[in-house]
């Protein structure tokens, strides 16, 4: 029966603070600067487990045993390799455009992945296929992102190493190189970190196309529309910007003044749900103080100096550091091209859209909102 005008209920605008569903998968508690993933925390699994066992933890729903942990490597590695399908139209889509950002390209490829593979709508589909299906896109999406980088660059896609972690595999893919212990570890704990966080843009946008019965890919891509948006994923690249644009110690407070002043935002601060300083900051400036290094030094500076300035002009707002901040600093460290920071942040995520894709689908109930008209009186016949 259609709603009347009588039974809608005004919410904030972005439904800020409505619940929306309940989720078995984790939760952000803003005001504690404080996220979980189950039961766990999830900086503590950054800090402690595998990027494996943090993927096995939402896709089976507890950390592996070790026979588990080696039955769950053994069966994503093959749906990591690219299908030959992909191969033949990855050249046309890695050099399609101007801008070639590879999110972009990944979601023509996932498109093209679900109708070659003839993924169906999760309507129709028993658990054990969509799950499977999550773990093919999961799996995939890094192997793609790094193809379609290399390509774009006048480079070869490199196949992944059965013998390298998922790490260590996304960094020899994108950069050819094996990275040290260091750098292997360093990216392992933020893809960790980065798997999951509420119901952020990304993470509703799948559910809701999930919601409706659509295949994997279709609720993908559509979490990959709103990660694109600088607003949501988009932002690591531009926080290292800013440090790079204040360049010298003497420069700090003369540019965060001058940007406060004209209105701007300053990049890599500021969140829409903590208000305290973002776990994820507190974990990625250790890391990056870890590997060491003038651009760590210097980050360490300018954030204090921001949080300072920012208290002082803006005093009860409690504008940190975000996980963008010291995301961008430690890719760079780990040698990460700044065109792939934002793919880095999807190759994480992709695991925790896959999970709350899954969680919705098994609701079997559309997510179907109302609008409040506002605009002129319409003509209402007799």
């Amino acid at each position: 029966m259609p709603t009347t005008t009588d039974e809608l209920i005004d919410v904030p605008h972005g439904l800020r603070n409505v619940v929306a569903a309940h989720t078995e998968l984790g939760d952000v508690r803003g005001r504690e600067g404080f996220y979980h993933y189950r039961q766990y925390s999830a900086i503590e699994l950054a800090q402690t487990v595998s990027f494996e066992d943090a993927w096995y933890l939402f896709a089976k729903g507890r950390l592996p045993e070790p026979a588990e942990r080696t039955e769950f490597i053994a069966t994503i590695a093959p749906l990591r390799v690219l299908p030959a399908e992909l191969r033949e139209i990855l050249p046309t889509l890695a050099h399609a455009g101007e801008r070639g950002a590879p999110l972009t390209a990944l979601r023509a490829a996932l498109s093209f992945l679900g109708s070659t593979r003839d993924l169906a709508p999760l309507w129709d589909l028993d658990p054990a296929k969509r799950e499977h299906d999550a773990l093919l896109l999961s799996a995939l999406t890094p192997t793609l992102l790094a193809a379609l980088y290399r390509l774009r660059s006048g480079q070869q896609p490199l196949e992944p190493r059965d013998d390298l972690s998922a790490a260590a595999n996304w960094l020899y893919m994108v950069t050819g190189e094996v990275p040290d212990p260091a750098r292997e570890r360093a990216v392992e704990r933020y893809l960790i970190a980065t798997i999951d966080h509420g119901f952020n843009a990304s993470t509703f946008a799948a559910r809701v196309v999930a919601s409706a019965g659509a295949d994997m890919a279709a609720a993908v891509n559509a979490a990959l529309g709103a990660f694109s948006g600088p607003l949501h994923g988009g932002a690591p690249d531009r926080a290292l910007d800013t440090i790079e644009m204040i360049g010298a110690p003497e420069n700090i407070d003369p540019w965060i003044r001058a940007r406060i002043s004209a209105g701007d935002r300053i990049m890599g601060f500021g969140h829409a749900v903590y208000r305290t300083e973002d776990p994820r900051a507190r974990m990625l400036r250790d890391t990056a103080l870890e590997l060491g290094g003038e651009l760590a030094d210097f980050a360490t500076t300018v954030e204090r100096r921001v949080v300072e300035i920012l208290a002082e002009v803006k005093p009860g707002r409690e504008l940190r550091a975000n996980v963008e901040f010291y995301a961008g600093v430690v890719l760079e460290q780990c040698r990460i091209p700044r065109a792939m920071f934002t793919p880095t942040f999807a190759v994480s995520r992709v695991i925790g859209w896959c999970a709350n894709i899954l969680e919705e689908a098994a609701q079997g109930k559309i997510i179907r909102p109302a609008a409040r008209y506002v605009g002129p009186e319409p003509s209402v016949p007799d």
